[in-house]
Parts: C-alpha cells; sequence; structure tokens
C-alpha cells in the first residue's frame, strides 16, 4: 500500500488535451504543479508505453500529484515485474483504459475509505493509443475509475483547466482535421490558456501519434523560447485583433 496521507496539499492544477482524429491523436500537456504560490514546480504529466509494432499507449494526468505519480508507478511496477494483467497484456485499448481506472480507484481507497475524504486526492487521465489489430482510442477516467471514449462527433478531451482553452477547440476542431492543422488549434488552445490562467505554465509536452503507425513517438518539449510557438502566439493575437476590427460595427439601437 502507498501511503498518500498528507499529499492533499500536493494538489495542482493542469491543462492537458488530447484528440483523436482520423489520421492519428495528439496530445499535450502543461509541466506545471503548485501547492501556492511557493511552491511552484515542474512535473511531466505526458506518460508513454509500448512496444514497437505491437501497441502504443499514451496517459496524460491532472490532479493530486501524489495520486497520479503513485498511479503510474503502479503501472510501472507491473510492467517490471511481469504481473498481469498491466498494459503489455492486455488485448483491447478498453482494457487498458479499464486496468488504468481500477489502479487509479485502488490507489485513492488505500489512502481513505470516507468519500468524502477521498475527494482530496481526486486525479483524472486520458488514456490513448491503438492496439495492433484495433482502431486507435481515446478514453477520459475518472476519479471514480470509470470512463468514457471519444468518438467522431466528440474527438478530443480536456482536463484540468480546460475552460480557456475550449473555445477554439470547439469552433475549429473536427474529425477530418489533418493532424498538422489540428497540432496548431490544440497549441492555440493553450495559448488561450496560459494568458488567462497562472496555474498553467510553460514548457509544454506535444506528442503527435500517426494512425496504424504503432511506433513510439520521441514527442517535443515546447519552452519559453521556441520560435515556433512564438510566432503563431504573435500572429493568432494579430489576427483576433484584425478580425474584431473588420466585423461590422454595431447598429444604432445597440446604442439606444
Amino acid at each position: 500500500m502507498i501511503n498518500l496521507k498528507f499529499s492533499c496539499i500536493g494538489s495542482f492544477m493542469t491543462y492537458c488535451c488530447a484528440l483523436r482524429l482520423k489520421q492519428g491523436l495528439v496530445f499535450i500537456s502543461d509541466t506545471r504543479t503548485n501547492a501556492g504560490v511557493d511552491h511552484i514546480s515542474v512535473y511531466r504529466k505526458l506518460y508513454t508505453f509500448g512496444v514497437k509494432g505491437e501497441r502504443f499507449i499514451c496517459i496524460q494526468t491532472s490532479g493530486n500529484l501524489a495520486t497520479t505519480q503513485a498511479v503510474i508507478g503502479h503501472l510501472e511496477n507491473h510492467l517490471a515485474l511481469k504481473q498481469e494483467p498491466n498494459l503489455y497484456s492486455v488485448n483491447t485499448m478498453f482494457e487498458v483504459a479499464g486496468l488504468v481506472g481500477q489502479t487509479l480507484r485502488k490507489v485513492i481507497a488505500d489512502v481513505t475509505e470516507d468519500t468524502q475524504e477521498q475527494s482530496n486526492y481526486y486525479c483524472s487521465l486520458l488514456v490513448g493509443g491503438q492496439i495492433s489489430g484495433e482502431e486507435i482510442q481515446l478514453y477520459n477516467i475518472y476519479p471514480q475509475g470509470n470512463f468514457i471514449s471519444a468518438t467522431s462527433d466528440t474527438p478530443y478531451f480536456q482536463i484540468g483547466e480546460s475552460k480557456y482553452g475550449k473555445p477554439i477547440l470547439d469552433r475549429a476542431l473536427s474529425y477530418d482535421m489533418p493532424l498538422d492543422e489540428a497540432l496548431r488549434c490544440s497549441l492555440i488552445s493553450f495559448d488561450s490558456t496560459l494568458r488567462s490562467n497562472v496555474s498553467v505554465g510553460m514548457p509544454l509536452d506535444a506528442m503527435i501519434y500517426l494512425k496504424d503507425s504503432l511506433e513510439i513517438p520521441k514527442g517535443k518539449r515546447i519552452n519559453d523560447s521556441d520560435p515556433y510557438f512564438q510566432h503563431i502566439s504573435k500572429q493568432w493575437s494579430e489576427t483576433l485583433k484584425k478580425g474584431l476590427q473588420d466585423l461590422p460595427k454595431p447598429t444604432n439601437d445597440y446604442f439606444e
């Protein structure tokens, strides 16, 4: 049993989004954690697992840091010790989501059986990937261990501080969107969040998975000085200002 008592002060907010599209998967997470203004740190919140040519699995985390690290630790331990079921022994992504949800539920239950106190240790997870012979999948796993799947009608999930980055995804994203365009859309979603919420911060971790490749992507760490991110952030701000100026002026009855 992993003792997480007194770890609720290690809670953090974050922003993660994941897209399940026709061509593949897009994952982006920030790295800021905080337990008050005096305790701000950088922790990776995007984890990858896989066997080249057989399966790729990505897990993103948001919520209590001790809980998320315990969940990832349990999953890694089961792989290292070859304890089944594990992420490499299950047969479908649905079973992967079930295993992650079960692990999360157990970690929280090991801390306390008091359902009200358990809320201090809650976290949310996004799990996406592909197993050979299956379609790509993306799941949103709730603190209670249950989960829902992304569809062509709802091709993305967010966890953490989602409200600032949601409008661009709702307005622009579609299931058929090419991956490069979807990545731009997601990065603008993060740029909007970074400007409006200090609990989300750089650097960002981004990863693109091509459908049916069964490769383990290297991913990219995006820092404050990243020239591409700086460029699209500036261009997006200028585009919004110009778009506002180009809108027709309100009619006189708005001022009556």
